[in-house]
């Protein structure tokens, strides 16, 4: 199989490269910074330079491939001033656009193309969880910050564009996801790391906004799963079955390093934080209680649906620095009882 990932140079891109190269498939990144990743055989994935806003040469590297996935999109770890904005939601609305022009022009559409989305898309939800059938988008809701109405209105932008294309020789995707949780450096996981071990690993805010994630392992499944199922299309939610509220899921992270006390952050606290951090506390503070309907009813089985099972993983891979770079890497944890 050819996999082609569009702006597949970050935490996600090179965890789904990996895991590819490691089932033996080749592997081409577009990517404006070339970011060589290898499997556990040595393979190394194919970088292809493209810039997200022009059609070239890299078009033809989508003639025929079996996947394709588009996971441009700058960094929402930002202040959201007028700049910003601009370039966050033209960084995913416009590589779209221009991958649908590339396909209309090729003799051998990708057979499926998956897009990244955002679990943001949903509103505020603590009371009830948010699954592709009875999810409410938000950003009406009485009360919702103007920062949060710009991330829902980004991933409503992304969707609409990457679904209106008339692409008939083409399955598509659009992949709400959750956190994807990974032991490599920079990613989420290592960021909270880092706090954790610092004891600042408390209850952010209320500490009652819930926290959707998925391991990285059962995201990667979900890609092969979702390339292999025909019959599915349209909007899928990729998070873990179990999504739990901030208080408890900071609480089984420090249990999993051995840390005993960690210093929670009152919401005036954050507010001060990011903004030095020139950053925006929706990123912690909005709830994101996320169920992955489809997937489920579909028949995928998660191998990690809970978070304390999830976090012991990556813990231990995190202090080991080891990542799932293979599928015989995978069975060797599965075995262990993990």
């Amino acid at each position: 199989m050819r996999v082609v990932l569009a702006g597949g140079s970050g935490h996600v891109g090179i965890a789904l490269a990996r895991y590819f190269l490691g089932a033996g498939h080749d592997v081409v990144v577009l990517s404006r910074r070339p970011s060589p990743v290898a499997g556990a055989d040595g393979r190394h994935a194919r970088t292809v330079p493209w810039d997200g806003r022009t059609l070239g040469a890299w078009s033809s590297e989508l003639d025929g491939a079996d996947l394709l996935i588009n996971l441009c999109g700058r960094s929402v770890n930002c202040r959201y001033n007028a700049a910003n904005r601009r370039e966050i939601m033209d960084s995913r609305v416009g590589p779209t656009r221009l991958i649908g022009e590339a396909i209309r022009g090729l003799a051998h559409p990708p057979r499926v193309w998956m897009n990244a989305s955002t679990a943001t898309i949903y509103r505020h939800a603590t009371d009830r969880g948010m699954d592709e059938a009875t999810g409410e988008i938000g950003g009406s809701e009485p009360g919702v910050p103007t920062s949060w109405r710009f991330s829902i209105e980004v991933a409503k932008r992304w969707e609409e564009t990457f679904l209106a294309a008339s692409l008939p020789g083409t399955r598509r995707v659009a992949l709400r996801a959750a956190i994807v949780m990974t032991p490599d450096r920079g990613g989420t996981f290592d960021v909270l790391s880092g706090l954790v071990r610092c004891g600042l690993g408390g209850a952010v805010g209320s500490g009652e906004q819930y926290v959707s994630w998925i391991h990285e392992w059962d995201f990667v499944r979900a890609i092969e799963y979702l390339t292999e199922r025909e019959d599915i299309e349209g909007v899928v939610n990729i998070a873990s079955p179990a999504p739990l509220p901030n208080r408890e899921f900071m609480r089984v992270l420090r249990e999993e390093f051995g840390v005993r006390v960690g210093l929670p952050a009152a919401r005036w606290m954050l507010e001060v934080g990011t903004w030095i951090l020139r950053t925006e506390p929706e990123l912690v503070l909005k709830s994101r209680r996320v169920m992955s309907g489809r997937l489920l009813e579909s028949g995928f089985q998660f191998e990690f649906s809970e978070w304390h099972a999830a976090a012991r993983d990556l813990v231990a891979r995190w202090r080991g620095g080891c990542a799932f770079n293979s599928h015989e890497g995978a069975r060797q944890i599965e075995g262990a009882g993990v």
